[in-house]
């Protein structure tokens, strides 16, 4: 069972808002968590396996097609930054009841416009939802569940890691079934739908987050040691995450196999993270100290960069094992947001600023490792490239596994 990582400030709130405290309201919550983070990953990942389809469909220049892969973290930085504000004054849930309205809008409607600034328009608005309903996700685990913090994480990142799996394998087969890559993106608007649903009970007995007059800034936060660390760390993650789904099919591509195959290995660099996201938040939530997961996680990065550096075809299973262990820091980031902080309102602003700013920071990423790909002509120095980020990351990672506390720094 977790250890309580916060004083027991957020038993009560299981009380409040939209379900009462009991055994049933507490699954029925799970399971709007759960349904709610199914759909975080495919709006930001389905356009990838059906790209060039949707691309050559829509006339989209290169240069739009750039900004289409860009778009995800603009997002995320965005209106990731805006979520504690709306879940203050409109309410976190009627606020999570929206963004996932907007993702089935966006979705639905993208796939079946004609040209390429309207379908650029309606991403936007389906990753807008996505970013919101992301970072508040934190904190209605502290609302809801913050005796068990490690357990309500587990569902959650794990549901993300299904949602990501599958849009990443699904899109393609679903598209060649259904006539095209219209069907293949519009289909998870259904999936957003169906969470909607969900969340409309919600949405009627809304809780806010925090008065104005308690309100934590994003600045203050800023300002913060651990906010510092905890977004420049998130940064160095999605670095690696988005080199690796957006690079990765490319390198083994490269290194011999076939374009099936070369998508069915970045499908299991995802897949990995589903069994393990079911085990590391409650791991990070049973201990006072994460650093022992951290080092357990973070030490399978170097060993599938170098293997992929010196036999990218003969080590390509074992290596895609190992570097999607590797990847499975942000299901551990994201446990660690809670337990930085110690109340609701500290861990909408923890995370709004940890993801605003670390999506910021990894926006550089995945056009470096490009970069250095075309300027090198082969795999070895970008590998180096993440294989050198990942030093930083795993030093700020073992500042922000230590038991230390926003809302104590926020004092000084």
């Amino acid at each position: 069972m977790d250890q309580p990582s916060t004083p027991p400030l957020a038993a009560a709130p299981t009380a409040t808002g939209p379900t009462p405290g009991s055994l049933a309201g507490r699954r029925m919550v799970l399971l709007a968590l759960v349904v709610l983070a199914l759909n975080l990953r495919p709006a930001a990942v389905s356009v990838g396996p059906v790209l060039a389809e949707t691309t050559d469909g829509l006339g989209m220049s290169h240069t739009l097609a750039g900004v289409l892969t860009s778009l995800p973290v603009i997002a995320f930085a965005g209106f990731g930054a805006l979520a504690p504000w709306l879940a203050r004054t409109v309410g976190i849930h009627q606020t999570t009841l929206a963004s996932l309205v907007a993702v089935a809008i966006g979705l639905a409607l993208r796939a079946g416009v004609d040209t390429s600034l309207p379908f650029l328009a309606l991403s936007l608005l389906a990753l807008a939802g996505m970013a919101t309903a992301n970072v508040l996700l934190p904190s209605l685990v502290k609302l809801h569940f913050g005796d068990r913090v490690g357990m309500a994480t587990a569902l959650y990142t794990t549901a993300m890691a299904i949602g990501l799996t599958a849009a990443l394998l699904l899109t393609v087969p679903i598209a060649e079934a259904h006539g095209g890559w219209r069907f293949g993106l519009g289909i998870w608007a259904a999936l957003a739908l169906a969470a909607a649903l969900v969340w409309v009970a919600f949405a009627a007995h809304d809780r806010h987050v925090g008065p104005p007059s308690t309100t934590i800034s994003l600045w203050a936060v800023a300002r913060t040691r651990l906010g510092v660390a905890l977004a420049v760390f998130f940064g160095l993650q999605s670095i690696a995450a988005y080199s690796i789904f957006g690079w990765f099919a490319q390198l083994w591509r490269d290194s011999g196999f076939s374009p099936t195959v070369a998508g069915a290995l970045v499908g299991l660099v995802a897949g990995i993270s589903i069994p393990l996201s079911l085990w590391i938040p409650r791991a990070a939530a049973a201990r006072e100290d994460q650093r022992p997961v951290l080092l357990a996680v973070m030490a399978c990065y170097p060993l599938g960069y170098v293997g992929l550096m010196v036999a990218p075809h003969a080590l390509a299973v074992p290596c895609a094992l190992l570097v999607g262990i590797g990847a499975c820091t942000f299901p551990l980031i994201l446990s660690l947001i809670p337990l930085r902080a110690r109340t609701t309102e500290g861990t909408a602003a923890l995370s709004g600023w940890t993801q605003s700013a670390g999506y910021l920071v990894a926006a550089l990423g995945p056009f470096a490792v490009g970069a250095t790909y075309d300027a090198t002509g082969g795999w070895t120095w970008p590998l180096a490239l993440l294989l050198a980020l990942a030093v930083p990351q795993l030093l700020l990672g073992l500042y922000v596994s230590q038991p230390r506390y926003l809302e104590d720094q926020l004092s000084r």
